[in-house]
């Protein structure tokens, strides 16, 4: 295969594929070889390879056996790189050398200190993050700056913060030299009150912007603050310009932010936005089977019950940090009382999280579900769209968040793209009226309600 031929086949996968997915996982291919059926292609890095294989492959060879070409399967290789020499280091609040960051007042360096246990290994993996991680590994593994920012958002406790330190861990890991600063927007609002107060912005900003990778936890805590975002504005845009990688986290997507500046929020969505969905129960019970093993060597081989794990990942919903809270109390609520982990035990310690963990569905997840089942896109769901193929759905998601959620209408209004409570009063008015009388909707409402409280 010539590289004219491998063009031809990389024109119709732009195609296919879509011109995101093309820029971020086809562009980066480098054709090498074709010997005995065998198509070698050169990536960045081996998970780059690994995912195109995954996901592409089929696509691929399916578009060169359609230009002719004798290929049977394909191969991804790294080609040999230099390594570095360990010197510098992470700015996660450890100490650092007055050469590294021209402050002299400041030895400690802004942000959070890194979890330990927060790693990549450490994450369970499942349908609801699996893109997330995905590209959390890909920002990680380095090589040209593919998406900037990378901006993760969804709930609490559905793994944001601990992608964003895994992927520093693994920074680190691959070029020690590389400077990141990991911190809250809460610590850069503190940081940037406390230079103006101290008169050292000019530190601050050549702080901040002398970093290789910026890492901003909970963005959405800098809404409404109008100096804040300003000064946040200029150092995106400066490290932007730098082509210095920024990883964001917030509790949902930019452009639902209130009180951002839509100038920040341009700037968040201009690069890959990801969704943590709530998790499903194979996610969960796979948290819990991979926490297990260590507590039962924390409490010296402790039985637990077969059932025990399946019906906390069936009851216990909310998040992945009240799932893990409630085994460990369990472990050492069995440890103290001197017995085996049954159902009846958990039950018995666990009462309170197990009532409160009683199904709560969100808006988001319904409209999630409502966008699947109608087959249509979220965008359109939630945004200005009137035609009937998408009105009618978003009437039966907002009936659906009325009757399955405690939201009140004027905040069901404002996670349908900022709609008045009227609008929602008579979404909900029409899908009652019409319930009775179309046996369609009736049936929708049906599947949806029982799909939700699964």
């Amino acid at each position: 295969m010539t590289n004219e031929e491998w063009g031809l086949v990389r024109s119709k996968l732009q195609k296919s594929v879509g011109q995101n997915n093309y820029t971020n996982w086809i562009e980066p291919l480098e054709f090498a070889d074709l010997k005995n059926g065998v198509a070698t292609f050169l990536v960045p890095t081996n998970f780059l390879g690994n995912w195109v294989d995954r996901n592409f492959g089929d696509k691929i060879l399916r578009h060169m056996l359609g230009e002719g070409l004798k290929v049977s399967r394909l191969e991804f290789s790294v080609p040999a790189k230099a390594t570095h020499t360990p010197a510098a280091q992470v700015m996660n609040g450890a100490k650092v050398a007055p050469a590294t960051v021209a402050k002299p007042d400041q030895d400690d360096l802004p942000g959070a200190p890194l979890y330990e246990r927060f790693t990549f290994d450490n994450f369970v993996v499942g349908k609801p993050n699996e893109l997330a991680h995905a590209a959390a590994r890909r920002v990680a593994e380095g090589g040209p700056v593919t998406f900037n920012p990378l901006f993760l958002y969804g709930g609490v406790g559905l793994g944001k913060t601990h992608l964003m330190h895994a992927i520093a861990h693994e920074m680190i890991a691959r070029n020690p030299e590389l400077r990141i600063v990991y911190l809250s927007a809460e610590q850069f609002m503190y940081r940037f009150v406390q230079a103006i107060r101290e008169k050292q912005m000019m530190d601050f900003k050549q702080l901040f912007r002398s970093v290789d990778v910026l890492m901003v936890d909970d963005v959405q805590f800098i809404a409404g603050k109008d100096s804040t975002q300003e000064e946040f504005f200029h150092t995106f845009n400066a490290l932007v310009d730098q082509n210095k990688q920024i990883i964001i986290s917030g509790d949902r997507a930019p452009g639902e932010i209130k009180d951002m500046e839509d100038r920040i929020k341009s700037r968040l969505q201009c690069g890959l936005v990801v969704d943590l969905h709530p998790t499903d129960y194979e996610l969960r019970l796979g948290v819990l089977q991979n926490k297990v093993n260590s507590y039962r060597e924390q409490y010296n081989g402790l039985v637990i019950a077969d059932g025990v794990l399946e019906f906390l990942a069936h009851r216990i919903s909310t998040n992945v940090r009240v799932l893990e809270g409630a085994l460990m109390r369990l472990f050492a609520f069995a440890s103290l009382v001197g017995r085996e982990i049954t159902l009846e035990l958990a039950q018995d310690c666990l009462g309170d999280i197990l009532r409160a963990s009683d199904r709560k569905v969100t808006v988001e997840e319904i409209q999630r579900k409502v966008s699947e089942h109608y087959n249509i896109r979220l965008s359109d769901l939630i945004g200005p769209k009137r035609v009937r193929t998408i009105a009618r759905p978003r009437q039966v998601a907002m009936y659906l968040a009325k009757h399955m959620t405690s939201r009140s209408l004027p905040e069901i209004g404002r996670r349908f793209g900022g709609r008045d409570h009227t609008t929602v009063m008579h979404g909900v008015k029409r899908i009652d009226e019409l319930k009775g009388i179309d046996d369609q909707i009736a049936e929708d409402l049906e599947l949806l309600r029982r799909a939700l409280e699964a």
